[in-house]
């Protein structure tokens, strides 16, 4: 199937005090070092996957890295930065504690425009998230996770009022890890289709989709119009052994999903067919730490303008194609103006 050269929308925004997309997710700092001596192994890491880690190992992860960029992190708040990088208007809800990565985590994405909805840790619930980074010669991630207050996130914790705002609603699958954040997921949900946003939903993690295989199967069954996914989770979500058998399963259910294949480009399960979106064309590959998040940034973002999947993903393309060009999750670059200038806004 060719794909269509309509630029994506013609720049509808949503309306006065609309929302494009509102993500949940876990609020936390990612500290990146480029691992030469594959540092990951000798700490018991599986390559390109990610690891949850508790407070008494951070020390440990942390004193074995070599020198680190540290920024605000998380996959879904990730996406959020680069739609508000698009120049779309974003919302986030976390948890994050009150200590000086937390505030970090404010401040960072308040700059860039994002209303924020953030709970604070009480004591005991842990210290503001943050993720340890290791990038490979070959620009592989692998990730451990101390989630501290970002999956403390709770029922009591979710406020209706940037979800009934909403265009889409994005949920991050690694909220799944504790069960408190499982019930305030549902109350998400339940705000979204209150408010006619739709649901989109991140599977996240090969082995997060493991551990949470039942959940998701119902929740994508059930309340989900968007699945953002990989090759690797979307045959662990289905349990199938290659991806023609995973769309026929995505078929059956009857909602749009789109599958991100890195330098293969992305699959955009449509209701008429597979179309295939090439990847961005890019010179020199550094980190594929966030392709996927800056990804759905763009994706997300033309759905929200109003574009069909096809379009969206184009965008989606252009954005992880600046992203795995330099080290770290956020966008360095104008991303509006990188797609103003391709003609895909």
């Amino acid at each position: 199937m060719t794909i269509p050269s309509t630029p994506v929308s013609l720049r509808v925004k949503p309306g006065p005090n609309r929302l494009a997309v509102t993500g949940i997710g876990n609020a936390m700092l990612d500290i990146i070092t480029q691992d030469f001596d594959e540092v990951y192994r000798q700490l018991g890491l599986v390559k390109a996957s990610m690891a949850l880690i508790d407070v008494d190992q951070l020390e440990t992860f942390y004193n074995a890295m070599g020198p680190t960029i540290q920024m605000s992190g998380g996959s879904v708040a990730n996406s959020i930065a680069g739609v508000a990088a698009l120049g779309g208007t974003c919302g986030y809800i976390g948890k994050v504690a009150a200590d000086e990565f937390g505030e970090r985590f404010t401040h960072d994405l308040r700059s860039m425009g994002v209303e924020l909805d953030l709970a604070i840790a009480q004591a005991g619930e842990g210290a503001t998230g943050r993720c340890h980074v290791f990038i490979t010669d070959d620009a592989q991630r692998t990730m451990a996770t101390y989630l501290g207050a970002s999956n403390q996130l709770h029922v009591n914790d979710i406020k209706e009022d940037l979800i009934s705002r909403s265009e889409i609603t994005y949920v991050e699958g690694y909220l799944f890890d504790l069960p408190p954040a499982k019930e305030a997921i549902r109350k998400v949900v339940n705000f979204a289709h209150e408010h006619d946003s739709m649901v989109a939903l991140s599977l996240s993690d090969m082995f997060c989709v493991d551990r949470h295989r039942r959940d998701f199967l119902d929740l994508v069954t059930n309340d989900v119009d968007v699945l953002l996914s990989n090759e690797d989770e979307i045959k662990s979500l289905f349990q199938v052994d290659s991806l023609e058998r995973a769309f026929d399963a995505i078929e059956e259910l009857g909602i749009l999903a789109v599958i991100t294949r890195g330098p293969r480009g992305a699959d955009v399960a449509t209701f008429s067919g597979v179309v295939t979106v090439p990847a961005h064309e890019v010179e020199h590959v550094l980190d594929q730490n966030g392709a996927g998040d800056m990804f759905a940034s763009g994706f997300l973002y033309g759905l929200a303008l109003g574009a069909d999947p096809v379009e969206s993903a184009e965008l989606g393309s252009l954005c992880a194609g600046e992203i795995i060009a330099h080290l770290g999750a956020r966008p360095e670059s104008d991303l509006e103006e990188l797609a103003i200038n391709a003609g895909l806004l």
